[in-house]
């Protein structure tokens, strides 16, 4: 899944998000292919929140001509540097891998990353304006975006845009991820009163998630068995949001003396450290209790010991580390990163435990250890699955059937909703539930008038 959305109105072209495919090895192609529309032509690139699906092509669609203006909120900025200079960095990394390889056969053509670092700094020159939370942004005459909090990740939105001519007003809001109501970090979602169009993500359209109390319950538990055990728990950690929830959680946990004050937690990830330094800098987007405990000098992203790891010896040095650990890496669908190497030292071990806590992509190597897998691929070694496995959705940083429903009637006005960002079941199941209503399920390169 990825989102990237193109409005044309009032003689302007504005993408919405430019995300990355992200899964198998079979969607790199569809990464490299052409954009469907010619990136010179767009005169504003709106983005939603810095996840890679939604913004990890802006460094391509500047690259391939695109100079108009990224318009985004300030914690958005922020991150989107963050993710799309690693994305870089290990764009490089997997060409670099891949031409000693094909150079060992013999080939000629050497494959090129689809881009550098430098292509994800020179994106950031088309960053302009920063939008703030419910304060309208003229985009042109007769046309404006305005950014609501969605709850999904720091700085996340949802953007109404809307278009008047000729005596005549149309509006259409964009979802983009939606996230939980009453999370320890983040804001509850607050959509517009209304819209007359909705294109709205279902993620999670045909499943609700467990409570929150419930799965810090069963994380609380999965933790202690295996500590109990002499293993450790692996846990593949989402950079943004979803490792500083965990630690958050960790950390009441063990202030509560439910977790032993003794135990070891690897927070292995420079992005993830990166992201929560972030999180510091933006109280605006932060729950009042989070925020609240940031001005009284307390940091709920600290449990007690916590080791930062950014350097790869330190990363490295933690496979001697048998037991007794929490140890949290990316990336949270197993694709790339440390957690990778973590898991090829720990998967193998009845003693330990493999918690995943977010959403895993079909093609991932995180979706076929959640579907039973007896071996995983691992460094071109066949490693076999022995660990105890916990899928735990509660922490989800996606709202769920009931979630996405009652964010959706919220909204007045609405002539038809247009179902995005999700695989077929989970997009069918949320249609049956919006009787009464046009609502699209639309597939890659359709196009509607408005």
């Amino acid at each position: 899944m990825t989102s990237c959305h193109l409005v044309e109105c009032l003689n302007r072209r504005i993408l919405i998000d430019c995300g990355l495919f992200q899964g198998g090895r079979d969607l790199v192609e569809d990464n490299i292919a052409a954009f469907g529309f010619e990136p010179a032509t767009i005169d504003y690139v709106l983005l939603t929140h810095a996840h890679l699906d939604h913004c990890g092509r802006i460094p391509l669609l500047a690259k391939r001509g695109f100079r108009g203006e990224v318009v985004t909120t300030a914690a958005s900025r922020e991150l989107a540097r963050l993710v799309l200079v690693d994305a870089a960095h290990l764009q490089e990394e997997d060409a670099q891998r891949r031409s000693r390889q094909w150079r060992r056969r013999g080939e000629e053509d050497m494959p090129s990353p689809l881009y550098t670092v430098v292509d994800a700094l020179d994106c950031f020159d088309r960053f302009g304006r920063t939008a703030e939370y419910g304060r309208p942004l003229q985009l042109a005459e007769g046309l404006r975006a305005t950014f609501f909090d969605a709850g999904h990740i720091l700085g996340s939105a949802s953007i109404l845009i809307e278009a008047a001519e000729h005596g005549r007003a149309r509006s259409v809001l964009f979802s983009g991820d939606l996230g939980n109501a009453d999370r320890p970090l983040l804001r509850t979602p607050s959509p517009p009163a209304r819209a007359d169009i909705v294109v709205m993500e279902s993620t999670y359209g045909d499943r609700r998630h467990r409570s929150l109390n419930d799965s810090i319950e069963e994380l609380y538990g999965a933790i202690s068995s295996t500590l109990a055990r002499g293993g450790n728990v692996i846990i593949p950690t989402f950079a943004l949001e979803r490792a500083q929830e965990i630690l958050n959680v960790l950390r009441q946990e063990m202030e509560r003396s439910r977790l032993p004050p003794a135990m070891q937690i690897f927070l292995d990830s420079p992005m993830a450290i990166s992201a929560t330094e972030i999180f510091k800098r933006h109280s605006e987007c932060l729950s009042s209790e989070a925020a609240s405990m940031f001005w009284d000098g307390r940091d709920p992203l600290q449990p007690a010991n916590l080791h930062l790891v950014r350097e790869s010896a330190d990363s490295v040095a933690i496979n001697r580390v048998t037991g007794g650990a929490v140890i949290m890496a990316g990336s949270g669908m197993c694709t790339g990163g440390r957690i990778r190497h973590h898991l090829r030292h720990n998967i193998w071990r009845k003693e330990s435990a493999v918690v995943f806590v977010g959403y895993a992509a079909s093609g991932t190597i995180a979706r076929q250890i959640i579907d039973g897998a007896n071996s995983v691929r691992l460094f071109g070694e066949d490693i076999v699955v022995r660990s105890t496995i916990y899928t735990i959705n509660g922490f989800s940083a996606h709202a769920d059937q009931q979630e996405l429903l009652a964010w959706r009637s919220a909204i007045e006005g609405c002539e038809a909703t247009f179902l995005v960002h999700g695989e077929e079941p989970a997009m069918q199941a949320l249609a049956t539930l919006l009787p009464g209503q046009r609502v699209e399920l639309p597939r890659l390169g359709d196009m509607f008038d408005l």
